[in-house]
């Protein structure tokens, strides 16, 4: 079914982009010196403007407690002067990594004397289409900048003001450095009309990636005309095997429900090997209980969730295909390995699993076995993230197989070309 769009955000958004492909042009000429002296200006624009942006953040946090917004995602919008700075860090850990644009990924003198190399290129013009993450503003500008791609961002209607502070600081950093301010775009105005032109602008756009929930998501693959890199929602998973020391066991799977549960890396779901459960299950439930947890668990587990005082219901499929976003987790005791796999396979939504296990035949078969983009063996489901990975920040974690998969940064930012010298050899 064709959508219908307003003539004049088409017009609008069109205007943006052929304003940013100027600006990618210019990007794609800078030498890495002077994109990450542009980095750290953009840091410390933020961190003087950090007021500014945390007084934008709280209009936008009044609205959404004023409108009803659900506690996760009032957790995920607000930025206090902690976060402002922690942003701006992960700017400057931008500009500190190396420049992907230039690197040779392969190359080859043919018989006849050509040299013939691939090389990473920048992507053109990136645009953003993302909910109430105002932090997802400052890593795309800054992974769009060290990469050398212009950004298109449309972020979510509750962080409107957030977001437009945010462009504000930016922009008028970079015409302090002499760079173009196009190179970060806001489309603030025209609704989801606006956020439907940018996925259809073939031509002018070169990729986009969604950012936020399910709806979000679909939408955008299903409707864009414009190459997208789909994220996707994290039902995560914690494998407890039989082998799991105690200690270990409770402490991952504590962190990776409770650390921060508006995040698409937060443990959703638990399965308990059988023989482990009489052992692990009374801690963790303990722990889970403490931090205010429901456990949405099977016939086995409603004991021990009981018993630790944690607050029970039971667990439906519908619940195995969820991502909570809050304190709630699936949870099932398991027979073996093999009916985790199974479990995990039919519910996983490819993001990120995890086994706690001192068994290293089951932490092989289960990194062999499970399709998703990252899979943890005795690690947090916490640490898939591009920051935890050593990216600086992230654009996005791509659960499909197609260019890019997990925590994208600059590379994945890149595409690439073939550049054939020769001496006049003709064919």
């Amino acid at each position: 079914m064709s959508v219908t769009i307003a003539p004049d955000v088409t017009e609008q958004v069109a205007e943006v982009a052929r304003a940013a492909r100027v600006a990618a042009r210019e990007l794609a000429l800078l030498t890495r010196a002077e994109k990450d002296a542009a980095l750290l200006t953009l840091a410390d624009a933020l961190d003087a403007g950090a007021q500014q942006v945390v007084s934008a953040n709280e209009e936008d946090l009044q609205r959404g407690q004023d409108q009803g917004l659900p506690g996760n995602l009032l957790d995920r919008l607000a930025l206090d002067e902690d976060r402002v700075r922690a942003v701006a860090d992960a700017l400057r850990q931008v500009a500190g990594l190396p420049d992907p644009v230039g690197e040779v990924v392969r190359g080859s003198t043919l018989a006849n004397g050509l040299q013939i190399r691939q090389v990473r290129v920048p992507m053109g013009v990136v645009g953003m289409i993302y909910e109430a993450r105002p932090n997802v503003t400052v890593d795309a500008a800054g992974l769009g900048l060290k990469s050398g791609n212009a950004v298109i961002l449309r972020g979510g209607s509750a962080a409107a003001s957030t977001n437009a502070a945010l462009v504000s600081v930016l922009r008028d950093a970079l015409e302090e450095r002499g760079i173009n301010p196009d190179a970060i775009n806001l489309l603030a105005e025209g609704g989801r009309d606006a956020a439907r032109a940018l996925m259809t602008a073939r031509g002018l756009v070169d990729l986009v990636i969604p950012r936020g929930g399910a709806s979000l998501i679909q939408t955008v693959v299903t409707e864009s005309t414009v190459p997208v890199i789909e994220t996707g929602v994290g039902n995560c998973h914690v494998y407890v095997d039989a082998s799991a020391g105690t200690e270990m066991a409770t402490a991952i799977v504590t962190n990776s429900k409770t650390h921060r549960t508006s995040v698409c890396n937060a443990a959703e779901s638990l399965l308990v090997h059988r023989e482990a459960a009489q052992r692990v299950l009374p801690p963790i439930m303990r722990e889970l209980a403490a931090a205010g947890v429901t456990v949405h668990g099977d016939e086995q587990m409603q004991r021990y969730a009981e018993a630790a005082g944690a607050a029970y219901q039971p667990v439906t499929d519908e619940d195995d295909d969820t991502e909570f976003l809050s304190l709630d987790i699936s949870a099932r005791v398991v027979d073996d390995l093999d009916a985790a796999l199974a479990h995990i396979q039919e519910h996983s939504s490819g993001h990120t699993e995890a086994i706690v296990t001192d068994d290293r035949a089951a932490a092989r078969r289960f990194t062999t076995e499970i399709d998703a983009a990252a899979v943890l063996v005795n690690a947090s489901t916490r640490f898939t993230d591009g920051g935890e990975f050593g990216f600086g920040a992230e654009i996005g974690i791509s659960t499909q197989k197609l260019h890019a998969r997990g925590p994208m940064a600059l590379p994945e930012l890149t595409t690439t070309k073939w550049v054939v010298e020769g001496d006049g050899q003709v064919r």
